[in-house]
Parts: C-alpha cells; structure tokens; sequence
C-alpha cells in the first residue's frame, strides 16, 4: 500500500525536472502531494513542466525564496560539480537531500552542501519512468527517522525501495539493478536474433521476443513465487523447454558469463566514483 503525501506541509524542491525528475513529479502528485507545495529547478523546462505550473508548481524562482524540507537532485552526474554547491542555500537544519545521481557519493555530496545536512544516496532504474522501478538508498549518519522516512515515501512514488547500511554495495547495486534493463533489453534482441536464425521472418521474430520477455516479466512481477519455481513450472522433464535450459544452466552457459558482466560493471563503478 502506498504511502500518501497528502499531509506533506513543507517545501520539496526537485533539481533537474526531466524525464525521471518528471516521472518522480507524477508519483508524488499521484500520491496526493499537492503542486503548491513543489518547487522546480529546471533551466529547460519542457511544455509539460510549464503547463503544471499553472497548477500551483513554483519553476525557477530565486534561490533565497526557498525554504527547503527536501531537495531532490535529479540531474546528469556531470554537471553536479556546478549543480549542487548553490543549493547549499536552500538548505535548513531539517533539511534532507535525496541524490538520484549515479555515481554520485556520500562524501561528494558532503563536501558540496553545508557540513550539516542530512544526505540520502540513492540509485533507480530506467523502469521509474513508468512507475516500475526499483531503487536502493542509503543514508549519512545525519538523517533521522523521519527524514528517512520521507525520502522512502518520495522514493517509492516510482516504485519499490530497498536500503542498505554500507555505501560500498552501491556499485553492486548498479551493476545489478541499475544497468539490469539493459542486460534484460539484450536478451530480447538475442532472443530475436535466435528465432530468426532458426527460420521465423525477422520482425514476427522481434515481435516474439519482445512480447515474451515483457509478459514474462509481467508475471514474475504479479508472482508470489520466485523465479526459480517460475522456471520450474514452465519446463517440463524431455521437453523443448528443458532442452534449452541444459544449453543455458551448463557450466558454461549464462550463470558464469552474468557473473562477468556485473562484476564489470560493478568494477567500472567504482572506477567512475573514483
């Protein structure tokens, strides 16, 4: 059951309204979370920002004007060097500032807002901007309950919220959940890529795979059952299911090479932060 925002009395300020800052926009109107109550930093806001504004969203007034209950920083990692100092000025001794920068750190973000803020790192997936994602969060020693407690409930507006006491896993989490689409999008091309191989015209291939990944995705997401027993149920002893899968669960086969790729990433991650 979600959460509601509609008791929500402060000022939340998102830096950077684009594609997911617009996406987090929605979730929180959708949790009751009222546009007066928002504040948009967003240098090119696009037709559907300004239209919300006529709602009761405040876009780009001046810094000095806000007094800030949360600051969501929703921007490019490569522009944080020159994003996040200036918001030092919005924020107070409740304040809390959510990162959703990708290998934006704790310690960066310590380093460039005032000494005391209470700092939330946190990392979603491409499946936010329709509601579906999945992020995983961590806190600086300064966060207090309820300041948690709001960054979850403004976190869980794009989908569910996983947190973890040690920063260090972050880079794992990228590997796994962050980057995770992508490997998932690949398995449709690959998938594709096969039934046209063995003879299907190449668009009814795609098409094939396409809808074949996304509803079985569908059904792990309604399922009590884990994936494991998902798989169970779909292979039957002798079959063509089961044929496949001593091709994919052999030794060599996608255990070992998943392995690889995110041990990559999680590699490439850590490089990145630094």
């Amino acid at each position: 059951m979600e959460t509601s925002l509609s008791d929500f009395a402060g000022t939340l300020v998102l830096v950077g309204a684009g594609k997911m800052g617009g996406a987090m926009l929605e979730g929180w109107h959708r949790l009751g979370l009222k546009f007066d109550n928002i504040v948009a930093l967003e240098p090119q806001p696009s037709p559907e920002i300004i239209t919300l504004g006529q709602r009761g969203l405040r876009i780009n007034p001046a810094l000095d004007t806000i007094a800030a209950t949360a600051i969501v920083i929703a921007v490019k990692p490569q522009v944080a060097a020159q994003v996040v100092p200036p918001l030092g000025r919005l924020v107070r001794d409740d304040t809390v500032a959510i990162s959703i920068m990708a290998g934006r750190t704790l310690a960066f973000l310590e380093r460039s807002l005032p000494a005391r803020t209470a700092v939330v790192r946190a990392m979603p997936n491409t499946p936010a901007a329709i509601g579906r994602g999945i992020t995983v969060a961590v806190a600086n020693a300064r966060v207090n309950d309820a300041q948690r407690q709001l960054a979850d409930t403004l976190l869980r507006a794009v989908g569910a919220v996983e947190w973890i006491g040690d920063e260090a896993l972050m880079d794992a989490v990228t590997a796994v959940s962050g980057s995770g689409p992508a490997y998932v999008f690949l398995l449709a091309e690959s998938l594709a890529r096969a039934g046209a191989a063995a003879g299907l015209p190449a668009e009814l291939a795609a098409r094939l795979a396409r809808a074949t990944v996304a509803g079985a995705g569908e059904l792990l997401h309604r399922s009590a059952l884990d994936a494991a027993t998902l798989r169970q149920n779909v292979t039957s002893p002798g079959g063509t299911t089961a044929a496949a899968l001593e091709v994919l669960m052999a030794a060599d086969g996608l255990d070992p090479v998943m392995r690889q790729a995110v041990a990559a990433a999680t590699r490439r991650g850590r490089e990145l932060a630094g």
